[in-house]
């Protein structure tokens, strides 16, 4: 008996920890200027759902974690110029604002994140303290340490993908940074800051 309890306890174990490493993380980064930036982000699936269909069920204020699990971030290493926006250096939790006119915008924030395990009191041991996304409460809880908004240019995505990516272009002395997913992308510049 006790034999079962422990094959059950660890298949149960097995399975929460795979719910949340369900999708690889995804990793973008490039050089701008001389100077490295880089994106961490999860990669969500659409498992058959439509994008519009998960659109729906952002909440009131229409901040997106631009991922899934782990807070996405994007870390520059010198100053940087986002959809011409001057960033400073520095490290930034990555939101995007999906609005209801399909006008995505690109929102970086200060705050990297909650410790999942205070949160959500059944993280496993091993994520307790991984940093989370705001979800439902970003305007609220975070919104006062927003740093920027940046309108993004929306097309048809090149190649239609079931997961959530990231990437970098170059484009003339700087990068066009892209987020896609289904057959949707939308695109901003990144320059060296003036």
């Amino acid at each position: 008996m006790s034999k079962r309890l422990a094959c059950l306890a660890t298949v149960l174990a097995l399975a929460a920890a795979s719910a949340f490493a369900e999708n690889p993380r995804g990793a973008a980064s490039a050089t701008v200027g001389g100077k490295k930036l880089a994106v961490d982000y999860g990669r969500p699936a659409l498992k058959g759902r439509s994008l519009d269909e998960l659109l729906k069920q952002l909440p009131a204020d229409r901040m997106w974690r631009a991922g899934e699990n782990q807070v996405s971030t994007i870390n520059l290493e010198g100053d940087t110029s986002i959809g011409g926006k001057k960033i400073p250096a520095g490290k930034y939790s990555v939101y995007v604002h999906a609005g209801e006119n399909k006008q995505w915008e690109l929102v970086l924030n200060r705050d990297l994140g909650i410790a999942l395990g205070k949160i959500y009191d059944k993280a496993p041991e091993n994520m307790k303290n991984e940093p989370w996304p705001h979800i439902t409460d970003y305007t609220a809880a975070i919104g006062s340490q927003e740093v920027v908004r940046i309108p993004m240019k929306a097309a048809k995505a090149s190649t239609p993908s079931d997961l959530f990516t990231i990437s970098f272009a170059p484009a003339g002395n700087g990068q066009t940074m892209t987020l896609a997913w289904a057959d949707q992308a939308w695109s901003t510049e990144v320059a060296p800051a003036k």
